[in-house]
């Protein structure tokens, strides 16, 4: 018995894919981005959750009992505070950050910040690469910024508007200021500016990649990539054209490149790639100790009344304190889930102490002093590698896209008496 075949053909839709295929759970990426022109997409075009939400509502309708209702209601509730939670999740929405976020609940941050208090002023834009220094002079009314693109940018703080740019020839390494002076170091050279003269010296001497700088004691230090600290020292002078940084010594002990200097306490503590900080005599220049307690670099540091507070990429802040007999002496260690970038101290409006740390995860967290106990954070689109505070509750940030945030603390709300 011959079988009989049907000689008609199916059509577009029966052949289709997506009439054979059961229903993806993935979430369709063109329509995340706004873009998917598909009629029958067989990607979600919905958050799952959304998806489960709506169920559950129509589930809720058709059900029509007082008590099955309330139960629904619950478990909607509950996914709502799921959903909640997860938008806590330390991760700023990518979509959001580029102007392309078309869910109505993602479960993403869409701020630049978490937690009370601070806010954020503005956003410069101007360097095309990571941030490496951030300095606001005593009584200026002028903002400096250096980068890895070889520029040092200037910007007027009434208007956020860059008013200069100075060409260095060479990728920035670090920049600070005290007084009329900034200076900013870079590879085999370091540059200094008296704001009021508008005067210009190159530092002689330096050798390789200059890491950090700091000042004290009439004097000049800046880190290098070999392990050396350069050190000038600073002379009144009364040609006005006259350099008056002249070499004084380069103090050796680091074996790896030196990354963070800070003077307090009479002392130079210097931290470096060698995991070690090393505390170093401001009258003699010699080293009188080594640290040894972090296992990586030892990326920033700072001085906070009696006490050393130094970060890592060990993921540890420690704290270091003076005790009898003049060692120096860890007394507490604060672990983070990722590497420590940048310290940075201040008070809030409130003239309680914060610490700000910045971390690989392109955060900067905002620490209560002494609990460590976290009050907020800032995000930014890559890793944040320069802070610096200002007066009047104001702070900055840069981050290697070369974005320069603006941030300031908020005065306490005035509150009624009863």
């Amino acid at each position: 018995m011959a079988l009989r075949v049907s000689n008609s053909r199916l059509t577009r839709t029966d052949r289709s894919v997506y009439a054979r295929r059961p229903a993806s759970e993935t979430v369709c990426k063109f329509w995340a981005m706004g873009r998917c022109l598909k009629k029958e997409c067989r990607f979600l075009h919905a958050d799952p959750e959304q998806k489960t939400l709506a169920l559950m509502e129509e589930k809720a309708k058709s059900i029509g009992k007082a008590s099955d209702s309330a139960t629904v209601n619950v478990n909607v509730e509950k996914s709502i505070g799921t959903h909640k939670e997860k938008a806590e999740a330390e991760a700023v929405c990518k979509f959001w950050a580029d102007g392309k976020c078309v869910r109505r609940r993602c479960p993403y941050l869409h701020s630049w910040f978490r937690g009370d208090g601070f806010s954020s002023l503005a956003k410069l834009q101007g360097h095309k690469k990571g941030i490496t220094g951030i300095v606001l002079p005593e009584g200026s009314s002028s903002l400096y910024s250096a980068a890895k693109d070889g520029t040092v940018r200037v910007w007027d703080c009434n208007t956020g508007e860059c008013s200069r740019v100075i060409n260095l020839g060479a990728e920035a390494g670090c920049l600070i200021s005290k007084g009329v002076w900034i200076f900013c170091g870079a590879s085999n050279l370091v540059k200094a500016w008296n704001i009021e003269s508008n005067a210009e010296f190159t530092l002689a001497g330096p050798v390789g990649q200059i890491h950090a700088m700091e000042i004290g004691n009439d004097m000049v230090f800046a880190g290098a990539e070999e392990g050396v600290i350069y050190v000038w020292k600073g002379k009144a002078c009364s040609d006005a054209k006259a350099n008056p940084f002249h070499p004084h010594q380069a103090l050796r002990g680091h074996t790896a490149a030196v990354v963070s200097l800070r003077v307090g306490n009479i002392r130079l503590y210097s931290g470096s790639m060698d995991h070690t900080i090393r505390v170093w005599n401001l009258d003699t220049l010699e080293c009188a100790m080594t640290l040894n307690g972090h296992s990586d670099a030892v990326t920033s540091l700072i001085c906070w009344t009696t006490f050393l507070i130094s970060c890592s990429l060990d993921h540890t802040i420690k704290v270091w304190t003076m005790c009898k007999g003049g060692n120096i002496e860890e007394i507490y260690t604060h672990t983070e889930e990722d590497g420590l970038l940048a310290l940075s101290g201040m008070h809030d409006a409130e003239d309680k102490p914060v610490l700000l740390c910045s971390s690989k995860d392109n955060s900067v967290r905002i620490y209560d002093l002494p609990s460590f106990d976290e009050r907020g954070r800032l995000f930014a689109k890559r890793e944040v590698r320069a802070i610096q505070v200002g007066l009047g509750g104001l702070f900055f940030t840069g981050d290697e896209t070369g974005g320069l945030s603006v941030w300031k603390w908020l005065e306490p709300a005035v509150k009624q008496e009863s």
